[in-house]
């Protein structure tokens, strides 16, 4: 369960002629939203794609030691920020998932082949074009690495590819060897592709998908929530707060807020417009950037994610875990005092469940506060600069 509190550090730091404007607008931003051509993320999954990505995932655990996972951006942040949520910080019982395709680093990759040449490893490659430089540039390097491991009829049980439904580079790679595949659907982006198989079959080495998929769905009982988030974000924008700073109090949090960047960074960041995302994890950056967030330039407000029950650990006759929530609670209302609005956000506890409520309340969040900007909140332009001068300078 999840609860919501964005008011009472917030109110008095926004105007409510701008509350009262962005409010007005919802039956025009829900009219808006649920006629994108790009919300297949809020229809229900099939069933059998849970059964099949199960059955997959069982054979690659029989024949392999670990799965390579090949993939940047929406394709591999959603399924990397849940599996840390869930890995111990010591004795790491996980099966093994290895993260590649995410940088061009030389070094990195001789150290990845390297490895890969001492165990017996599965390929799961995402790309919902097929054309991804970095990821298709790694799928190079291991393939040529899986072609001296193993034989033709291996290597169709070891590479899974996740792909077009139809088309692209990689669909056709599935069709000349008759690899397992799985398809990203066309009305979902990939920052918004948590719940397509591009995800959900590296999650199901680890966690219980079916409890993760259920508790996604109840996040829609959080669409007003969102909204409301939206709205203030918005307002907040308007009063000069041009970034906004995701805090943490648990770090295996860490790339949850990094999830966090990628969609509202690539949702808003259009057009001059949106708020700049960051994230701090508590208490370590305290002793560093909180000096800035309590009096430097306010153009910062934070989204504070806590907590209510973990561990127990007794200090002092009192449960370490309620003392990391009393700071959480002073330092909001430090920043507060220093003139920086703080959101609250707050889960029971860290589970299946309530972390696919979360990832669906942010998800509809993004989307709504990019419609509240003006600005398409499911394409990435942008990104498509840079893409084209390294094509333009790069040759083979």
């Amino acid at each position: 369960m999840l609860s919501f509190d964005f008011s009472t550090m917030v109110d008095s730091l926004v105007r409510k002629e701008d509350l009262e404007e962005f409010r007005k607008r919802k039956d025009e931003i829900y009219d808006k939203f649920n006629n994108s051509n790009m919300i297949g993320w809020t229809k229900a999954i099939d069933d059998d794609l849970i059964e099949d990505i199960y059955s997959v995932s069982n054979r690659v655990k029989k024949n392999s030691d670990c799965l390579v996972v090949i993939g940047i951006g929406g394709s591999f942040l959603g399924s990397l920020a849940v599996t840390k949520m869930f890995t111990p910080y010591f004795n790491d019982s996980l099966f093994p998932v290895i993260y590649a395709g995410t940088t061009m680093s030389s070094k990195y990759m001789s150290e990845l082949l390297e490895y890969l040449q001492t165990v017996d490893f599965s390929v799961n490659v995402i790309s919902k074009s097929g054309t991804t430089m970095e990821t298709m540039i790694t799928y190079d390097f291991i393939k040529k690495l899986m072609k001296k491991k193993y034989s033709k009829e291996e290597m169709q049980k070891r590479i899974i590819i996740t792909t077009d439904a139809v088309s692209g580079k990689l669909r056709e790679e599935v069709n000349n060897n008759l690899y397992t595949s799985f398809m990203i659907p066309e009305d979902i982006g990939g920052r918004y592709s948590i719940m397509t198989a591009a995800h959900l079959f590296v999650l199901s080495f680890n966690i219980d998908i079916r409890k993760f998929v259920k508790g996604y769905y109840q996040g829609k009982k959080y669409i007003d929530d969102a909204y409301n988030y939206a709205v203030v974000r918005n307002s907040l924008f308007r009063r000069g707060k041009y970034i906004e700073n995701f805090c943490i109090y648990e770090e295996r949090l860490y790339y949850f807020t990094e999830w966090l960047k990628q969609l509202f960074g690539e949702s808003e960041g259009k057009n001059n417009k949106g708020i700049f995302p960051v994230s701090t994890v508590h208490t370590r950056d305290l002793h560093s950037l909180g000096q800035f967030i309590q009096e430097g330039n306010k153009i910062v407000f934070e989204t504070f994610i806590k907590i209510l029950n973990s561990d127990k650990v007794i200090y002092n006759n009192k449960n370490l875990h309620e003392v990391n929530n009393i700071v959480l609670e002073s330092v909001r209302k430090a920043h507060y005092s220093g003139d920086v609005a703080c959101n609250l956000i707050t889960l029971d506890e860290v589970n299946e469940e309530t972390v696919g409520e979360l990832m669906y309340f942010f998800m509809m969040s993004a989307a709504f506060s990019g419609l509240l900007f003006n600005i398409n909140p499911f394409d990435q332009p942008g990104v498509e600069v840079y893409k084209k001068e390294v094509r333009d300078n790069l040759v083979f």
